[in-house]
């Protein structure tokens, strides 16, 4: 019968999980708890502090079983490579209990205790290996508690650590790291006491009762408080599990919206789905695009609803079964899209707001363009304008804040000219000439800001794509950042080459040499041309073009009239970048 009911202990929970008697609902949301999030709710269990009560759905009926997706709890987690619950076939299942409400603690204890969890290590690549997301149990410290004043507002050092980093420290006489998972091991509690005395540290009070501790909020203490709801009726589960969370931070409204997707999708599971999409598209470009399931639901709205923010009241059944059936052109659209950002040189690094991709992914849905667009000689001046969009809207920075009413408003530009043949750039820059904030127009100040743009900065490459729009992206050639005079001669340059020391901070001032002001776009053929060649030879030996690389004519390129050339480039790419924006 429906109500709050006798509570029962971690372990119980824990051996019901693992007996499959405890599995999620379509409903749910994947794992989403850091790793320190993990660790802070240890040290409140053995605080005793309370942990909230949960929200358990008793299924029994056949009906449910047979038609509604039901999936295991994650055992090991890996950041972005292993985020995802195993389905189930419930179908002729024994009756067990759906998880409404408590899946982030539940799934953080069980992790706790018998799983893993990895996420990426400090300046490493997204990889699925022991290198760049390294396998990480939890461990405590049991030499001490922690000092009363620190960062982590905790009294025990529950920490997650590699085998490896335990190895380290081993024989660190500050530290006492014990598994967190080696408690299970002792359901008898003298057979923990004799383990204890066996232990070296046995005489240190605070581990002894550290220890003592966990397996007494594991073993006896019955701190899982719960509401067991035994409705068979799936809309009435669906109304209070949105009733439950809608109101609290931790489930975000495209949380919500995710779980209303999965609930209604008949053609294809979208747990499954949206996260095959995020991976293929991660699979585009070095560094990798990477994008989230929140912009594909977003991609979705802005193809086919109205209101597009993540709001509950603004998306239903109808709306989850409309993406239903179009996500297979869906996901063909954004892949060609992220694809042809790749042909363009774009990486996840300088498409910082991939919400500038939405406008292009809805021009390639409704023109139908997702198996043509990224051909080498289709579709010429309507690509032209996509990268002219993407480069202006990224460094103007239109889509920092209100996204959502930038969108709306250049969908209704791309519907006025849908079918037209033309991606509608300038139309677009027109409906924003008036906006203060997002308006596409540039002024001096803008532009100097472009130009003094470090090499190795995000927004280089765009800065360059935008100079160079005249080059022919759509080869599929890779196009290189690359100096015009080499960076190893300023690299390399002493206070004694130069009589005058202006001169030589001059020369040695990064925003001269290593800015977009001596910077060009090459392809590959070129690229190995040049190597360190002084501009002066690599210009002559090669036939270079000077128009085509936007080098200044009537200037001398040799390396010591250097501060000229600066001047003279700056004045071109200046005109150019007006010119192209503006058409002065």
């Amino acid at each position: 019968m429906s109500g709050i009911q006798t509570p029962i202990r971690i372990k119980d929970a824990i051996d019901k999980i693992v007996a499959r008697k405890y599995l999620l609902p379509a409903i749910q949301r994947k794992f989403v708890w850091t790793a320190p999030k993990v660790e802070a709710l240890f040290d409140s269990i053995m605080q005793g502090y309370p942990i909230n009560s949960f929200m358990f759905w008793e299924i029994n009926s056949p009906k449910v079983k047979n038609s509604f997706k039901f999936y295991e709890f994650l055992k090991a987690y890996r950041a972005f490579f292993a985020e995802e619950n195993t389905d189930i076939d419930t179908k002729g299942f024994d009756d067990f209990i759906a998880v409404i409400d408590g899946q982030q603690r539940l799934t953080a204890l069980y992790i706790g205790l018998k799983g893993t969890y990895a996420y990426k290590m400090p300046r490493k690549w997204w990889k699925d290996d022991e290198d760049s997301l390294p396998t990480r149990r939890l461990y405590v410290d049991l030499a001490a508690p922690l000092p009363e004043e620190n960062e982590r507002m905790m009294k025990y050092d529950f920490v997650f650590l590699t085998e490896w980093e335990v190895d380290e420290m081993k024989e660190d006489p500050n530290h006492i790291w014990y598994k967190v998972n080696d408690i299970l091991n002792y359901p008898d509690e003298l057979d923990l006491d004799d383990y204890i005395d066996a232990q070296l540290w046995k005489d240190n009070k605070f581990a002894k009762r550290t220890v003592k501790t966990l397996y007494i909020r594991i073993f006896k203490d019955k701190l899982i408080n719960y509401y067991l709801e035994d409705s068979q009726d799936i809309d009435t589960v669906l109304d209070i599990f949105i009733r439950t969370n809608s109101g609290g931070e931790p489930l975000s409204f495209s949380n919500l919206l995710m779980s209303i997707t999965t609930a209604n999708w008949k053609k294809r599971d979208a747990r499954k789905v949206l996260p095959e999409t995020v991976k293929k598209v991660f699979d585009i470009g070095n560094p990798n695009f990477v994008i989230s399931e929140d912009f594909l639901l977003k991609t979705c709205l802005v193809l086919f609803n109205e209101n597009i923010k993540f709001h509950v009241k603004n998306f239903n059944k109808e709306i989850a079964l409309i993406f239903d059936d179009n996500w297979d052109r869906v996901e063909k659209s954004v892949i060609a899209a992220f694809t042809l950002l790749d042909s363009w040189g774009f990486n996840d690094a300088s498409v910082r707001a991939k919400n500038a991709v939405i406008p292009i992914i809805y021009y390639i849905y409704y023109n139908n363009l997702e198996k043509v667009i990224n051909k080498k000689t289709a579709c010429l001046d309507e690509k032209k304008a996509m990268r002219k969009w993407l480069c202006i809207s990224l460094l103007k920075g239109v889509f920092g804040g209100q996204s959502d009413t930038v969108l709306t408003r250049i969908r209704g530009v791309l519907r006025e000219f849908q079918g037209a043949g033309v991606f509608p750039f300038e139309e677009i820059k027109a409906r924003f000439a008036g906006d203060a904030t997002k308006n596409l127009a540039i002024t001096d100040e803008l532009v100097d800001g472009w130009l003094s743009i470090q090499k190795d900065a995000p927004m280089c490459y765009t800065v360059l794509a935008l100079l160079y729009s005249h080059l022919n992206f759509d080869s599929q050639e890779k196009f290189h950042k690359d100096h015009l005079h080499p960076s190893s001669y300023f690299l390399g340059l002493k206070k004694t080459d130069f009589a005058d020391e202006k001169e030589f901070e001059f020369y040695t001032n990064p925003e001269n040499w290593n800015s977009i002001i001596n910077l060009q776009l090459l392809n590959s053929f070129l690229n190995e041309s040049k190597q360190d060649a002084t501009l002066k030879d690599w210009v002559k030996d090669n036939n270079i073009s000077l128009e085509n690389q936007l080098i200044p004519t009537g200037v001398s390129l040799d390396v010591a009239d250097f501060r000229k050339f600066v001047e003279e480039r700056k004045k071109l790419l200046t005109k150019r970048l007006k010119k192209i924006i503006e058409g002065v």
